[in-house]
């Protein structure tokens, strides 16, 4: 276990789908679908972040 190697592709792909909860709680009161979208966008961003961030 000495070698483990740190991998911070989940801490990116929790964070924005956190970010976008964050977001979205902002526009829930307007239109629950936007509250939605903006999970989606945050979990899309951390799926397209992830592989760079794991190199």
């Amino acid at each position: 276990m000495a070698n483990k190697q740190s991998d911070k592709s989940g801490w990116v792909i929790g964070g924005l789908l956190l970010v976008g909860m964050g977001v979205g709680f902002i526009f829930i009161q307007d239109s629950p679908l936007l509250f939605v979208a903006s999970l989606f966008i945050g979990l899309g961003l951390g799926l397209a972040l992830a592989p760079i961030v794991s190199k």
